[in-house]
Formats: C-alpha cells, structure tokens, sequence
C-alpha cells in the first residue's frame, strides 16, 4: 500500500520554512556550507542552497558526500553497493556544515557521513537537516536540528521521496508498507 504524505504546496512551504531557520541560525552563511548526502539527499539539497540563495543573495557553498565506504554493513551485504560521486570543492575546516538528506531512519548513514566527512577536515559544528524524520526506527541516538515533517513508521514500512529532478512528473512524498 502506497500512502501519499506530502506534496506541492505543503512541500514548497515546509521548503521555505527549513529555509528560514537556516537563515536565522547562519545569517549570511559566511561561514556555513551545505553537504548534501548521496544519492538522494543531493536533490533537497540543490533545492535548499537554490532557495537559500534567492532569499539572501549569498553565495553559499554546496557540496555532494558519499558515505558508502563508511557504511558499518558494507562488507555484510550480499550484493556490493555501487559508490556516488563525493564533490566537496572546497575544506570544512572551522566551518558550520549542515548535512542535509531527504529521509532519517535509523541514523547509521548520518553516522557514516560524519566519518567521511573527516577527510575534508574537522568542522567547527555539523547541522542535520531531513525533509522526513522517520519516528521509532532510529538505532542511534541521532536527530536532525531541522526537520521537514515527523512520520511515525514501522521497520516494514519505507517512505520514498519523488523529486522532478529524478523524472517524476511532480514532487510526492510517500509512506510505503
């Protein structure tokens, strides 16, 4: 069964209102940049840094970061996961990084992230930003600073995010069982 949770124009408001608390906690994002987690969090990613822009003229730095190698089921998985492309340009040394990615389940990827994150150097603070926060999944003690929507899930549900950037004809956000 495939329930639909958000979609334009309650997506585009939930956008603005991440785009807001951004501004008011970074102001002019001088000393801010934004990681967009691979594969999917790149897309909301884009999305925030091209709003964040519009809305204060700043030129913010965006980057891509891929996780897989720092997963802790890399090696237990039965098929080997294909890498994403890392594209981070420029050092995060004493930098305020905030990592966005669209869905927080468990936690383990945001904890991989932050491992990888290590070899751009060590940021003065890391942000997490979620479009979804998937309630009574998490299998560490991990929650964003800034949250799109909280869903309660079971572990057998999923929740897929659908972005025009992808090829779909609209932005939907789905619940999965």
């Amino acid at each position: 069964m495939k329930r639909l949770i958000l979609s334009n124009p309650l997506l585009d408001i939930t956008l603005n209102r991440l785009c807001q608390q951004l501004i008011e906690n970074h102001k002019d994002f001088s000393n801010s940049v934004i990681l967009g987690l691979q594969p999917r969090g790149i897309f909301l990613a884009e999305r925030i840094t091209q709003k964040l822009q519009e809305a204060t003229g700043a030129s913010i730095k965006l980057g891509y970061l891929d996780a897989t190698f720092y997963r802790d089921d890399f090696r237990r998985r039965e098929s080997p996961l294909k890498p994403n492309e890392t594209k981070v340009p420029f050092v995060i040394e004493k930098k305020q990084v905030i990592l966005i990615d669209d869905v927080l389940a468990t936690g383990r990827m945001v904890r991989a992230a932050i491992d990888a994150m290590q070899a751009f150097g060590r940021p003065e603070k890391i942000e997490l930003l979620c479009l979804i926060n998937r309630r009574y999944v998490r299998d560490l003690p991990i929650q964003p600073d800034y949250t799109g929507m909280k869903v309660n899930t079971l572990d057998t549900q999923r929740v897929l995010v659908e972005w025009k950037e992808q090829g779909h004809d609209e932005d939907k956000i789905w619940l999965i069982d």
